[in-house]
């Protein structure tokens, strides 16, 4: 069985990496989505380390490898900010 596609919202940086501000990716965790996004677009990688991500509004920690994903989760990426 595939995985399930992954509803991916980028903003800032990532956005500008990704060029686009949605994707679907299909995956099963959230180190899946993280190292789909940068095969599928480089310059992603390089933003890739200094995000935060949220799965379901909810902020993840550790490894991404170990964050499972339900099927229709939402993944928001979320580049450093700067001013306020």
């Amino acid at each position: 069985m595939s995985n399930p596609a992954i509803s991916v919202h980028l903003f800032a940086a990532a956005r500008a990496a990704v060029g686009a501000d949605h994707v679907s990716v299909p995956a099963a965790t959230l180190g899946e989505v993280i190292a789909r996004l940068s095969a599928d677009h480089p310059r992603f990688a390089t933003v890739a380390p200094q995000c935060s991500y949220l799965v379901d509004s909810l902020a993840t920690h550790g490894d991404p490898a170990g964050v499972a994903l339900a099927p229709g989760a939402r993944v928001d990426v979320l580049p450093p900010f700067a001013g306020g």
